[in-house]
């Protein structure tokens, strides 16, 4: 029969050796097997058998066996196909990971930038009834391209931002902003090793604007259209001359808030249309500034906290104390304004009068 020929066939060419035993190798067509390969080659064989039968047996119950081989192909090359409704994703299509929950930002609802409320790490608070705010905080918010550094030796910050370098010093009465100095009379702050910088004032270093929403209960904040102007088109360099020599030879001996409070009562004079409305009129007028006489001013050199003092009053800086004040003397009882004006102020070693 066919089948027992096949394995007559298989057994036929294996051949025994060695006398009859089947030793370590045996021959098939000449070539030499390992006992293993024949042990598997007597597998492949049975199973050849076995499948023969089946189909016999197939044949034999008119099942269409052709047509069963063909199935099993294309079964064996079937995909599952997705349930009815169920839109099968395109393969170059990427799945969707499952989202990661970020937790939602803390917002100060109170304090709006542009109308938005700004981050909680502005770090927005009231120190001596001012509002301040983190300087790296409010930087970033204010410029995102705003970059901090710290120098530990001189306790200052910098700030350098689109147009804009500015520098601030712990305990330091003002910031400076592209060379102008911007009065901060309650200070440069630090809390929790953070520095904190009145909100106005570091608002106005940026160009923008600042306000306030009785109504709705927001501190407003609206960008300009840049940093602040710099200081060499700011100042006028001839009311600095002057106001920085007059500052100098009436009070150069004077803490910083007294020299201010002198170049406020010259400012003071210059709006008021008693006096002339430019500080080289005012200082040079007959019989108010003695130390102007006889061009003694001009040959003087003012110290560093004198020119400071100049530039913050120039920036709109005044004393406490000196907003409305017109004279001043050195507590001499007997001066005339003394006798005819009323003390608004006592600044350091002189008293200011409106």
């Amino acid at each position: 029969m066919p089948l027992n020929g096949i394995v007559q066939i298989g057994y036929n060419t294996v051949t025994k050796s060695n006398k009859g035993k089947l030793g370590a190798f045996c021959r098939v067509d000449d070539a030499k097997l390992t006992i293993k390969e024949v042990n598997d080659l007597k597998r492949k064989l049975f199973a050849l058998l076995l499948s023969g039968l089946a189909v016999i047996l197939l044949m034999g119950a008119g099942v269409d066996t052709a047509a069963l081989a063909a199935e099993a192909v294309i079964s064996s090359t079937r995909t599952e196909e997705p349930a009815v409704g169920v839109e099968k994703p395109a393969d170059d299509i990427e799945t969707e990971s499952p989202a990661v929950e970020v937790p939602a930002m803390e917002l100060d609802r109170a304090l709006l930038l542009d109308g938005q409320p700004v981050p909680k790490s502005v770090g927005r608070t009231t120190l001596f009834n001012v509002t301040y705010v983190s300087l790296k905080g409010m930087a970033q918010q204010l410029d995102t391209t705003a970059q901090i550094s710290w120098d530990e030796n001189t306790g200052t910050a910098t700030v350098t931002a689109q147009g804009l370098e500015l520098t601030a010093r712990e305990s330091d009465p003002y910031i400076i902003a592209n060379g102008r100095y911007l009065y901060m009379p309650t200070g440069v702050q630090m809390v929790e090793d953070r520095m904190m910088v009145s909100l106005d004032v570091l608002a106005k270093a940026f160009g923008a604007t600042t306000g306030w929403d009785g109504e709705g209960g927001y501190f407003l904040v609206d960008r300009g259209e840049g940093a602040i102007e710099s200081a060499d088109t700011f100042y006028d360099e001839d009311e600095l001359f002057w106001m920085s020599r007059i500052i100098y030879a009436e009070s150069g001996n004077q803490c910083l808030e007294g020299k201010m409070a002198v170049g406020n009562v010259v400012l003071n004079r210059t709006n008021h249309p008693t006096w002339p409305d430019s500080i080289y009129g005012v200082i040079s007028q007959r019989n108010q500034f003695s130390t102007f006489k006889g061009g003694r001013l001009a040959n003087r050199t003012p110290n560093a906290e004198s020119v400071i003092a100049a530039k913050l009053v120039l920036d709109g800086g005044v004393a406490e104390g000196a907003e409305r004040a017109y004279f001043f003397d050195t507590y001499l009882r007997s001066s005339w304004a003394a006798r005819n004006k009323q003390c608004v102020a006592e600044i350091g070693g002189h008293r200011f009068y409106g």
